[in-house]
């Protein structure tokens, strides 16, 4: 049996990304009821709405769902005592050392993933213990590693590290792109953006045609000074950009990023001066579409294209 899988005892060794604003308790019962694992995404919700989604989660799916939890919050202890609290068995942590969390998760049952962007913080997290990896490449939506290797590159490098299992993430929407990941040594995958444009995401509607609309060269990585970001280019990215070509000061970039820019653009739907948080992928998604369709598609493009490539020889 897929290692994935077998570990969170699913049908398919898909998991949804636990984005901001995107992922409620609507997409991720969604995707656990479709076969793949859904995670609820804790980095834009206040403790008590956290436990308010995992609770209805646990009504809407009776299959293992997920929370992620980014650790550079300061409320990430009690985050992490309403998680233990309310029996969730299934966590994925990022954007912090795992050594802080990850036996305090342990010890109450849960079985922990983190998120890396490189091969050094990947053995860190064995390390820590963690059960799995997801290893992110750079083409990923939404905050990002430094380092700015892609997935192609990622993927193997880090598989030729470690010992535990490897998820993929960063650029995949796709069944092709799920077979390709796991030729170069991944055990599943992760996809964010392909979910962020589903009827079940709690995204502004604005945000989702802008997904959908978007083409290639759409997205950049910016405000590396601060915390590396995938945008969709719109006017807030522009004026960012302006603010480069001015020599703009890390206390300039903070003061144009102000607060809830996120929640402006990809909960509230203001396409012009929100942060429209989306992977490079996006140019790949032209439809929005119910979760379950989504991850047929995604499987039957999986099996197509294993059957297609068993055709090529040398």
């Amino acid at each position: 049996m897929n290692k994935i899988s077998s570990l969170f005892n699913i049908k398919y060794p898909i998991i949804q990304g636990g984005m901001i604003w995107n992922s409620g308790y609507k997409l991720a019962s969604a995707v656990s009821n479709a076969g793949g694992l859904g995670l609820i995404g804790a980095g834009s919700m206040y403790p008590e709405i956290l436990r308010e989604h995992i609770q209805k989660c646990q009504k809407e799916t009776t299959n293992p769902f997920g929370v992620n939890v980014p650790m550079l919050y300061p409320n990430v202890e009690e985050i992490l005592k309403i998680i233990v609290d309310e029996g969730v068995k299934i966590v994925f942590t990022s954007a912090g050392n795992p050594k802080i969390w990850t036996p305090y998760l342990k010890e109450n049952g849960i079985t922990v993933v983190h998120v890396v962007s490189s091969t050094t913080f990947a053995l860190k997290a064995q390390e820590a213990g963690v059960d799995a990896v997801v290893a992110e490449g750079f083409e990923a939506g939404g905050h990002n590693g430094r380092e700015e290797t892609t997935t192609f590159a990622l993927i193997p490098m880090v598989k030729e590290k470690i010992t535990i299992p490897l998820i993929a993430a960063g650029g995949i929407a796709t069944g092709n792109g799920m077979l390709a990941a796991m030729v170069l040594g991944a055990d599943g995958v992760q996809m964010g953006s392909r979910f962020a444009a589903s009827i079940e995401s709690s995204a502004h509607d604005n945000f989702k045609e802008s997904i959908v609309s978007s083409k290639e060269g759409d997205t950049q990585l910016t405000l590396k000074e601060l915390a590396p970001v995938r945008l969709l280019k719109n006017k807030f990215y522009q004026e960012v950009q302006a603010l480069y070509a001015n020599g703009a000061t890390k206390e300039d970039l903070i003061q144009l990023l102000g607060r809830a820019r996120a929640k402006r653009g990809m909960f509230e739907g203001d396409l012009d001066n929100g942060e429209l948080e989306i992977g490079q992928i996006a140019g790949l998604i032209h439809d929005i579409l119910p979760v379950h369709q989504i991850i047929d598609n995604i499987i039957a493009e999986y099996q197509l294209a294993q059957k297609e490539s068993a055709k090529w020889t040398f």
